[in-house]
């Protein structure tokens, strides 16, 4: 069984027609923010993308050539695993319904080379609440077929509850973890990291990055709750936090010298395939984190890089803000000022 309230089970589909600009806007920060006075002379870029799905395209996007630079200018790219990686579906009925998520690794492949992506240079979190839609075996088919294709998972219980990844000069900690699932407890248990106890995660790297799975889908402002968790992974040393689950983008918050992108959006649709439009913006949030010499690990900058998936007959396509029509970006403009200040 799932682990969601019902009051979140009965406002799902309410919600996913009609995003919600509801809750508490106060204290977040601009969509892009300078934290050191002195830019550093060298610096790691992380660029993170929201959940990555097949449900709304049946052959890989277009991306737009400004989102495609964007990517290809980072370091590393991290993102969410929406859907298991899988030949066949073992939940036809669902899959077809798209309450089930399955993609082909031919699909991810193919999906990653259209947007720019290199797979050495990409990280993917397989701890989110869809990652058991087909069941163990297709959990087991997902984290194998990542490795095929050399691509970096987190979020996997066997591995700890913190993965460090060598990113150039930088010694950067990932920790995943889902706070939704979508199937029995003891299914995710051993095999999906669940827990923001910071009590047993490991410390000495330059920076420790959170990518939890938190909130309540299709809000744009995160909830009280999903705010005091961020203030206290922050209390605790984690300096930049980049959440999904929401489906739609949220504000930044900066608490401190930590940096919370709540939610990213989907990078690539993972509801319906014709999605109402504000569910269609997503964002590339891209952080450089300095490596000189006394301000190592230290964030220097970030910005908030919003973009639209737009409907093709049988995909997606990517596309930045400023290169939407004049009607469709005066909406998004709207929509964005409501969220970032």
């Amino acid at each position: 069984m799932s682990n969601y309230p019902l009051s979140y089970k009965l406002s799902w589909l309410p919600r996913f027609l009609k995003p919600s600009l509801g809750g508490d806007g106060k204290g977040f920060a601009p969509m892009a923010g300078t934290l050191m006075a002195t830019p550093p002379m060298r610096t790691v870029r992380l660029a993170f993308i929201g959940d990555i799905s097949a449900v709304a395209n049946r052959r890989a996007p277009d991306c737009d050539p400004a989102i495609k630079a964007m990517l290809g200018s980072a370091d590393l790219v991290i993102g969410n695993c929406e859907s298991p990686v899988v030949d066949r579906p073992s939940a036809v009925l669902g899959t077809k319904l798209g309450t089930h998520h399955a993609m082909s690794e031919r699909f991810l492949a193919e999906a990653l080379a259209a947007v720019g992506l290199a797979h050495e240079k990409l990280v993917l979190s397989l701890a989110n609440n869809h990652v058991l839609d087909q069941g163990v075996a297709g959990f087991d088919e997902t984290v194998a077929a990542l490795q095929r294709l050399g691509i970096r998972s987190i979020g996997l219980a066997a591995d700890g509850p913190v993965q460090p990844v060598k990113v150039g000069l930088l010694d950067v900690g990932f920790a995943a973890f889902t706070l939704w699932r979508n199937a029995d407890e003891d299914l995710f248990a051993g095999r999906v990291s669940m827990g923001s106890d910071l009590a047993g995660w490991p410390r000495g790297f330059d920076l420790l990055c959170a990518v939890p799975h938190w909130d309540w889908e299709f809000r744009h402002f995160p909830r009280a709750g999903t705010r005091a968790l961020a203030r206290h992974l922050a209390g605790q040393g984690v300096g930049l936090i980049a959440g999904h689950h929401a489906h739609v983008v949220q504000p930044v918050e900066r608490i401190g010298e930590t940096v919370v992108a709540y939610g990213l959006g989907d990078f690539l649709g993972t509801a319906l395939a014709r999605q109402p439009w504000p569910g269609r913006i997503g964002g590339v949030f891209v952080v450089d984190v300095s490596v000189d010499e006394g301000t190592h690990g230290v964030i220097a900058a970030y910005r908030m890089h919003p973009f639209v998936r737009l409907r093709g007959r049988d995909h997606e396509r990517l596309v930045s803000v400023a290169h939407l029509e004049d009607a469709m970006r005066g909406k998004v403009e709207r929509r964005l000022r409501a969220i970032f200040p």
